[in-house]
């Protein structure tokens, strides 16, 4: 479908074991084989190759309401093919190729197919059908540029007129597509989780952070001039957020919050704000998650934003944590810690052997089959809470350049194990010290739990 210059080379049809010697000084070579656009097009009666994004569309590669598109299906003839149901796909897709090269180009086409629907339909179908075959024209990005020289120009991304640190860290992935759908589009949309469909949405815990981060991308700093505060709270951007009631979906228009003033005393706009001091950035990231760096001193600098997103959570979820979900947690936190330090492939590193021995234990504990097979939809409800935060929190601090260090998401959370540490521990208090073999990680242990408990 989109022409690509060298051709297309599946996989399937290299021949690995048949390395043949190459003319000269060319080396060896695997045969292959190539297909290219013009050889397929001129194999089905010479079908414009522009037609071919309409062909990828009407068969379900793309968000097309196919059920109106079956009325075409069943009323027209295709050449060497067939109506639906009759022949198997391939003979349609066949058909279909062979009825799309008397056409010279795809709105000739669309028209066309129109014909065979309903009148009511027609237009909402030609707009799903030309959004297709748009969707199918190639990107201005020079990919090339990009991934061998860091270089980004697009100039959908110049239209946006966005900062250009904004733009770098999109591309390379330093900042999530939440972000840009909020700067650009002015509306997110918030998955939904295995939550308590009774109770409010898990996203809703984490509003205050989301807030935050639309302050910062849509500059609304604090209004210092006399003005009432409904004159202030008119001035603030809006974004408008999909989230979840009950079992539907429904839309708010959720308020920017109004960074502090000492933030804003040099009112930054969004392209300064990596010029921001770092100290002023964590602090503003803090002040959000409502705890104190004087708190966190004692954590490891990569678990200190887990952590305070952790006491954050804490603080605002609803209804609230227990005391054995927290500690579940943490100790599957702690889990993931040891995981790190005995499986580390540096040669170097010395390994202390009750670490190990900690660690062979607790995945003797894992293969033990679990008492209590209950699912607690509450306590997933909790846990669902807690991603969100962290979530908010991880996109909060990648906006505001890491002031603190990015956790390792692959080692932090599994959702399987939290929910087993949290029902055994319910049945059995003794597993809170399922690390007790290793000092280094119970003594973690405790300095987070004391943290987040004070």
């Amino acid at each position: 479908i989109f022409d690509l210059a060298a051709g297309y080379c599946p996989l399937s049809h290299f021949q690995w074991q048949s390395v043949c010697p190459g003319e000269g000084t060319r080396g060896c070579y695997v045969p292959a084989r190539c297909f290219s656009v013009e050889k397929f097009c001129r194999h089905f009666s010479h079908l414009n190759k522009s037609l071919l994004p309409l062909f990828a569309a009407m068969n379900g590669n793309d968000y097309v309401d196919l059920a109106a598109l079956e009325v075409f299906f069943c009323k027209v003839r295709l050449p060497k093919g067939c109506a639906a149901g009759k022949g198997g796909k391939h003979a349609r897709l066949q058909g279909l190729l062979r009825w799309l090269s008397q056409f010279a180009e795809p709105t000739e086409a669309i028209d066309s197919v129109l014909k065979y629907l309903k009148k009511h339909q027609r237009e909402e179908i030609r707009e799903l059908l030309c959004t297709s075959v748009e969707d199918y024209t190639p990107s201005d990005v020079n990919l090339e540029d990009f991934f061998q020289n860091g270089k980004y120009e697009c100039e959908a991304a110049r239209k946006a007129d966005l900062p250009r640190w904004v733009l770098d860290a999109l591309a390379k992935g330093k900042l999530a597509p939440f972000i840009s759908d909020a700067l650009i589009l002015r509306s997110t949309f918030l998955h939904v989780q295995v939550e308590n469909m009774q109770r409010p949405s898990v996203h809703s815990t984490a509003l205050p952070i989301r807030q935050v981060i639309y302050g910062l991308l849509l500059k609304a700093s604090q209004n210092t001039e006399a003005a009432s505060p409904s004159q202030q709270t008119n001035k603030l951007p809006v974004v408008c957020e999909f989230d979840r009631f009950q079992k539907t979906l429904k839309k708010t228009f959720v308020q920017a919050a109004s960074l502090p003033t000492d933030f804003c005393d040099d009112h930054f706009p969004l392209e300064k704000l990596i010029e921001v001091p770092v100290s002023c950035r964590q602090m503003l990231l803090l002040e959000t998650l409502g705890v104190k760096i004087s708190f966190l001193e004692s954590i490891p600098s990569h678990l200190q934003l887990p952590i305070a997103v952790t006491c954050y959570w804490i603080c605002c979820s609803e209804p609230k944590v227990k005391l054995h979900q927290l500690k579940a947690l943490l100790l599957m936190i702690v889990s993931g810690e040891l995981h790190r330090i005995t499986n580390d492939p540096d040669p170097t590193l010395v390994r202390a052997e009750d670490d190990s021995i900690a660690y062979n234990e607790f995945l003797k504990w894992k293969e033990k089959k679990l008492q209590n097979t209950d699912f607690d939809l509450d306590a997933a409800h909790s846990f669902c809470q807690w991603q969100c935060c962290l979530q908010m929190g991880l996109y909060l601090n990648q906006l505001l350049s890491t002031p603190l260090s990015e956790p390792d998401l692959t080692r932090l959370y599994s959702g399987t194990l939290v929910h087993r540490l949290y029902q055994e521990l319910k049945l059995t208090p003794s597993v809170e010290n399922l690390f007790s073999s290793s000092p280094k990680m119970t003594q973690l242990y405790q300095v987070l739990l004391n943290t987040v408990v004070s």
